[in-house]
């Protein structure tokens, strides 16, 4: 891979060794890489440049990680790995509640960083390849004012676009597409993020969390994706 058509990573960490030992990983397997070593500057970067992927610790200067994020993911669905010594179940959840797509805990195994980074950026092509393919007959999932266009990876309520992550639009599809049987959260977890192999079922409840505040008229009331107590979710029709 040249420099020219290298993928483009920015890594946001203000420990300067770890953001090097990081950049020098990501070098030697194809990849460019760009380093902020503040918060306040790693959002700048962000937010003037296309990146193919972010890397981005938690506590850092000027701006942390989760404000981070959740500003990135008022434009754009860039792929986003939270890369952090935070161990606590709730910044895990807090993470990929404001949209992160990721959670790596250091210390880490470097391989492990870039395969990470690699399996991201293949869903994240996917889905924009798959939306400039001019499909002759495109297969549309409706369900009230629900419209889900797999060909596109675009859903709609109301006729309004609705932005997902391409976590959330996967998970969205593989249970409109399998209506009314119940999945289990180790069931989703292995059918959506079966290349983490370290994560675990709570990433399935953010993200179900997530997609009802986005596409149903109550999320506390959900009408599309349902809980079955005990048993897991599915998509009701």
């Amino acid at each position: 891979m040249d420099k020219e058509t290298r993928r483009k990573i920015l890594i946001v960490e203000d420990d300067r060794l770890i953001a090097e030992l990081e950049r020098d990983y990501l070098d030697a397997n194809g990849f460019g890489a760009e380093i902020a070593l503040t918060g306040t500057d790693g959002f700048k970067m962000a937010m003037t440049n296309d990146y193919d992927t972010i890397l981005l610790d938690i506590m850092l200067p000027g701006m942390n990680g989760f404000d981070i994020c959740r500003e990135i993911r008022k434009n754009s669905n860039v792929p986003i790995i939270m890369v952090t010594a935070k161990r606590e179940d709730i910044d895990k959840i807090r993470g990929l509640g404001l949209g992160a797509d990721d959670y790596l805990l250091k210390p880490f195994n470097p391989a492990e960083l870039v395969a990470r980074v690699k399996a991201h950026i293949n869903v994240h092509e996917r889905l924009k390849d798959e939306t400039r393919a001019d499909k002759i007959e495109p297969h549309t999932i409706t369900m009230g004012e629900l419209e889900i266009r797999p060909e596109e990876y675009r859903v709609y309520r109301g006729g309004k676009e609705i932005s997902l992550t391409a976590k959330e639009f996967e998970l969205l599809l593989f249970l409109a597409e399998n209506p009314n049987i119940v999945f289990s959260k180790d069931v989703l977890f292995e059918r959506i993020w079966g290349f983490d192999s370290v994560g675990d079922t709570a990433t399935v409840t953010v993200h179900i969390n997530r997609l009802r505040q986005k596409i149903e008229e109550d999320a506390s009331a959900p009408k599309y994706i349902v809980t079955v107590w005990g048993a897991g979710y599915k998509f009701k029709v």
